[in-house]
């Protein structure tokens, strides 16, 4: 439970191989890049540049510096590999469509 100069946070991200979920507890104007920071996902994750990611708090795109609410969750979103809409160009080339395993 958090006091009242503290929130409880969580900060996820996610590769496609594996995921990290962090639980913090943080002081009262902690804003979404601060706790991306405190997660320290550059550890977990060496491979991507967080401070270039775009941030979302329960699926809603923030800024980094968006104060965050007692029981937030900052979601870190990673670059796109591929852009869908060049995806779905590629595929009907060959005839074929998103959802389909042909």
């Amino acid at each position: 439970m958090a006091t009242a100069d503290e929130i409880l946070v969580e900060v996820v991200a996610a590769m496609p191989d594996r995921q990290a979920l962090c639980s913090l507890r943080l002081p009262v104007g902690t804003d979404a890049a601060g706790a991306v920071e405190q997660a320290d996902l550059q550890s977990k994750f060496p491979e991507i540049e967080w401070r270039a990611c775009k941030l979302a708090i329960w699926g809603r795109p923030v800024a980094g510096n968006q104060v965050l609410g007692d029981g937030d969750r900052v979601e870190v979103l990673r670059p796109l590999q591929l852009d869908p809409r060049d995806a779905r160009r590629e595929l009907a080339k060959g005839g074929q469509f998103m959802g389909t395993s042909k």
